[in-house]
């Protein structure tokens, strides 16, 4: 059974990022609000929420997300999702693919008072990158022992 509070924060993966509706950045995320892992040259606060949800939802237009799990413990909210979309856009300084990737990650939200005041996440960025294209797969060499 759902809580009300994995229920509202279910909002930022489902409606923020899979459909851009920014308005919920005010309502979901503190004024303090503190990215432990922000993406490089985006601010650490909540001004760096919207040009992070602008530049994925430019690079990949069909971005989607599903909530995998969810864990919530004492003032945390732990997020398991799975992302895709197709990159018809420049992100992060890689040109547009034109591929479709999917990729998992993992975040860490802490709650005060109903909105989230600190961040943590985990993103699969190889496998992403390797869907995209934009490295090659890692070769895996045997071990002997």
């Amino acid at each position: 059974m759902a809580t009300m509070i994995k229920t509202r924060f279910e909002r930022i993966p489902l409606d923020l990022f899979s459909q851009g509706k920014y308005e919920l950045i005010d309502e979901l995320y503190s004024s303090d609000y503190v990215d432990h892992t922000p993406m490089p040259g985006l601010p650490t606060t909540r001004a760096g929420v919207k040009p992070l949800v602008q530049g994925l939802r430019t690079a990949f237009p069909d971005l989607h997300y599903t909530v995998d799990d969810v864990i919530e413990t004492g003032d945390r909210i732990v997020h398991r999702l799975t992302a895709s979309g197709t990159m018809r856009g420049e992100f992060a300084g890689m040109p547009a693919t034109g591929k479709y990737a999917s990729w998992k990650e993992i975040h860490i939200g802490r709650v005060t008072d109903g909105q989230v005041v600190e961040h943590w996440g985990l993103i699969d960025q190889l496998d992403m990158m390797v869907q995209l294209g934009v490295i090659p797969a890692p070769r895996r060499t045997p071990v002997i022992a």
